[in-house]
């Protein structure tokens, strides 16, 4: 489901959590659970083990049943329905699909079409199945571009149907659905009355609830790829405090990974961004925009949501460093 983590690309942006061995993190509980192709963790401060062991596992849960609605790989999930519609007629998809399209709807209108959940067939213009890159022929560029935007999906409110203009599209929720699925788990373990919580999806994507006590907030770590040394090797250059609060990293080395559905064109430099946001959606999803958006649009954008900041770091070609761009205010 994760588009901006293809398995053969070292990724470029990470946040690190420090481990339950910290001194910061010592009261901390931890559990564990794979999917989404990833390995979802949750931290949670709670005097009652087995209590925070059952809200962590009911939490999971969620996270499972959400995936089988939300990935495209799963044959019969409300994504792939939508992607294999045949013609325009309307497709009834369950409210936690809507939700989460709806929410791509939004971002792809605030970010000027950065963000696009159907970005699908432009990715598969340059990148094979195995993700190593190809050249694709123009008439195929054409064909994909034709059928990208979210503009093609009509969402009904009414009866939570979904309708695709112009048959066919394919939605990728790669760059939203982890950070949707770490606000929908941090709702059940609110649900659980469990207050002093973290969540992380795979490393690129984290909500933090209450701190712990006696904290200002959760320890957390910004890092990225240099790619200058050898070997190649990550650095930090970023401490965060999070409390009720999202981050998301998006980065990979230069190659055709990266894909600007505005131009249908991948991204000819070597770039991180993170993102920071109430939500782990928008953090998710803003993070993935600002590969792609440029400094003036990604400061355009902060200013009109103040609670949003944003980190872009940039490689300049045949130089040993790069230059690092700050946006927002950072709490």
């Amino acid at each position: 489901m994760d588009q901006k983590n293809p398995h053969s690309i070292q990724k470029k942006a990470a946040i690190e959590l420090p481990d339950s061995k910290n001194s910061r993190m010592s009261g901390a509980r931890r559990f564990a659970h794979e999917a989404m192709a990833a390995v979802f963790e949750i931290y949670i401060e709670h005097s009652d083990a087995y209590y925070a062991e059952q809200a962590a596992y009911a939490a999971f849960e969620e996270l499972d049943r959400l995936e089988q609605e939300l990935s495209r790989y799963i044959e019969n999930s409300d994504i792939s329905r939508i992607n294999h519609a045949a013609n325009d007629k309307p497709i009834r998809i369950g409210l936690d699909a809507f939700d989460c399209l709806k929410q791509c709807q939004i971002l792809h209108q605030e970010t000027g079409g950065a963000f696009d959940a159907t970005i699908g067939l432009l990715y598969g213009c340059w990148i094979h199945p195995d993700k190593s890159p190809k050249q694709p022929a123009a008439e195929e560029l054409e064909f994909a571009r034709k059928h990208t935007g979210m503009r093609r999906l009509e969402l009904n409110e009414d009866d939570h149907t979904a309708r695709v203009i112009d048959p066919p599209i394919h939605i990728d929720l790669g760059g939203i659905g982890k950070g949707f699925a770490v606000d929908r788990m941090g709702a059940c373990l609110r649900d659980w009355e469990i207050d002093a919580a973290l969540i992380h999806g795979g490393w690129s994507t984290a909500l933090a609830l209450d701190a712990p006590a006696g904290q200002a907030g959760w320890p957390a770590l910004l890092r990225h790829l240099l790619t200058h040394k050898a070997p190649l090797m990550h650095e930090a250059f970023e401490r965060l405090s999070l409390r009720r609060q999202a981050v998301s990293a998006s980065g990979l080395r230069k190659g055709p990974h990266i894909i600007d559905p505005r131009t249908g064109q991948p991204v000819q430099e070597s770039r991180a961004a993170w993102s920071g946001a109430p939500r782990a959606a928008d953090a998710d999803a803003l993070s993935t925009a600002f590969m792609v958006m440029s400094g003036e649009e990604i400061q355009r954008f902060c200013e009109k949501r103040p609670q949003v900041w944003g980190i872009v770091y940039r490689e300049k070609p045949g130089e040993s460093g790069g230059s690092m761009e700050r946006f927002g205010r950072q709490p």
